[in-house]
């Protein structure tokens, strides 16, 4: 089996409290949101790499200022129905904060759209599991930058 690891970096960005989100077309085409962000290249520091990846996508200036956390997810296919991929996501998430440049889509890229939410309507959104993840490093701000990820790593 194939074995591939990709590397990427995502900021929370919370003003106003609204979150900055870039829209993604999604599988079968059916748009969903994602945090900006996405894969580090090799060479790139991780902290470069989001704010690269931000500007990119949303056409915003970022100011890194803090490590909300690191999330890993492996998937794997199964050979017998000819999926032959082993493939590991790391995801290290910031927060980070607008310093500069003007809200404008990314074109020829990951991402086609971007903007501004409420923090209480992300939730009705077509969104992908890591808004949520990100948002929940946020809110919890766990000391080890980890979120348990099985029932019995959750504290009573």
């Amino acid at each position: 089996m194939r074995r591939n690891l990709r590397v990427a970096a995502y900021a929370v960005c919370v003003r106003d409290g609204q979150l900055l989100l870039a829209r993604s077309p999604g599988p079968g085409g059916v748009p969903e949101w994602v945090l900006p962000g996405g894969g580090m290249e090799h060479g790139e520091d991780p902290y470069d790499t989001v704010r690269r990846e931000v500007t990119e996508e949303t056409g915003y200036r970022i100011e890194v200022t803090g490590l909300l956390g690191v999330h890993s997810r492996r998937l794997t296919g199964d050979p017998r129905i000819g999926r032959h991929l082993d493939h590991q996501a790391l995801r290290i998430i910031y927060t980070g904060e607008v310093t500069g440049g003007e809200l404008r889509y990314e074109t020829g890229g990951s991402t086609d759209f971007a903007a501004w939410h409420d923090l209480a309507a992300v939730p009705g959104l077509v969104r992908v599991p890591l808004v949520d993840i990100g948002l929940r490093l946020w809110r919890e701000r766990p000391p080890h930058g980890r979120l348990p990820d099985r029932p019995e790593e959750v504290a009573p």
